[in-house]
């Protein structure tokens, strides 16, 4: 039996574009809600929602029916949690915080056996399809896709360094933690041309380059090069929604 094949990867390799979707709300059943919408990829984050590996394997089988790839985002650059996505069956993952090459060069440590890396073996796993890739521990690398977030001033200083890493395969810039850390706040102009000389600079060293933003900015950021491309967030979408259909109803008025 074979390993599946990493569209994304496959895609990103192409330089085609991606746009995604991030999605925090835990379990399958709103994964399953937006898996068909036609998004190239989802985002299963477990930094900044109450979700964990375990609730992520459910995410990860409710979009397998469709044609759209998964992401995962760990909490941290933490081997531990790298290898527990990894076994999950994981084949994409982004990694939040990324400040430097030595960093970069420890989530890729995490992501590759021994002797390349110190990745915990498991011959029954998710990954593994329960034993039945029987060259898994030899392939697995093939699969396998690295994205890191660039999040700070620091970390933009160094994306040369940072993208010359073997094993990293996109820079994906965090903007919320960006502009906090610039001492803005939202999609503020500074913010904006900080992006803007960054994304050319990821997209001259052979990377991808990627981000999560408006949809409008989203277009400006391709056009400088960014093929991974988030637009939305579920639970805004929800939120901001469920917002506008009880102010447009209050505001309509109701007949006598």
């Amino acid at each position: 039996m074979d390993m599946p094949v990493n569209r994304f990867r496959r895609r990103l390799g192409a330089g085609e574009t991606q746009i995604g979707l991030w999605v925090t709300a835990p379990g399958g059943y709103l994964a399953e809600v937006v898996a068909p919408a036609g998004f190239d990829w989802l985002c299963f984050d477990t930094e900044h929602s109450p979700n964990d590996p375990i609730g992520v394997i459910a995410q990860m089988q409710a979009a397998a029916a469709w044609p759209v790839s998964a992401i995962c985002r760990p909490a941290w650059n933490d081997p531990v949690l790298i290898k527990r996505f990894l076994d999950a069956g994981a084949q994409t993952l982004l990694i939040p915080y990324v400040q430097s090459a030595a960093e970069a060069e420890a989530a890729v440590r995490a992501m590759r056996y021994p002797p390349r890396g110190m990745r915990g073996v498991s011959l029954l796993t998710r990954a593994n399809r329960f034993g039945r890739v029987a060259d898994y521990l030899d392939r697995a690398e093939e699969e396998l896709c690295l994205l890191v977030q660039i999040e700070t001033p620091e970390a933009l200083s160094r994306i040369e360094e940072i993208a010359a890493v073997d094993g990293v395969d996109g820079l994906f810039i965090g903007p919320s933690d960006l502009a906090t850390a610039m001492g803005e706040r939202g999609l503020s102009d500074a913010l904006r041309a900080a992006v803007e000389e960054a994304i050319p600079r990821i997209v001259a060293t052979g990377k991808a380059a990627g981000i999560l933003t408006t949809p409008d900015f989203a277009r400006r950021c391709a056009d400088l090069g960014a093929t991974v491309l988030g637009i939305g967030v579920d639970i805004a979408i929800l939120a901001r929604g469920a917002d506008a259909l009880a102010q447009g109803f209050r505001q309509a008025g109701t007949k006598p």
